[in-house]
């Protein structure tokens, strides 16, 4: 069977969700989702 992908090698390709991630990582997501609650929730009640 030919392999005709395009991977050098797919056994050895990662993917995302199987990528570690840090402390730093984990801030940054928890200031975004805090800016976004803020914006998507407080901000309009702030307006009324």
């Amino acid at each position: 069977m030919d392999d005709h992908s395009h991977e050098p090698d797919p056994e050895k390709r990662v993917t995302a969700p199987m990528q570690e991630f840090g402390g730093r990582e984990v801030g940054i997501g928890a200031a975004v989702t805090l800016i976004g609650l803020l914006l998507a929730y407080v901000l309009p009640a702030l307006l009324i």
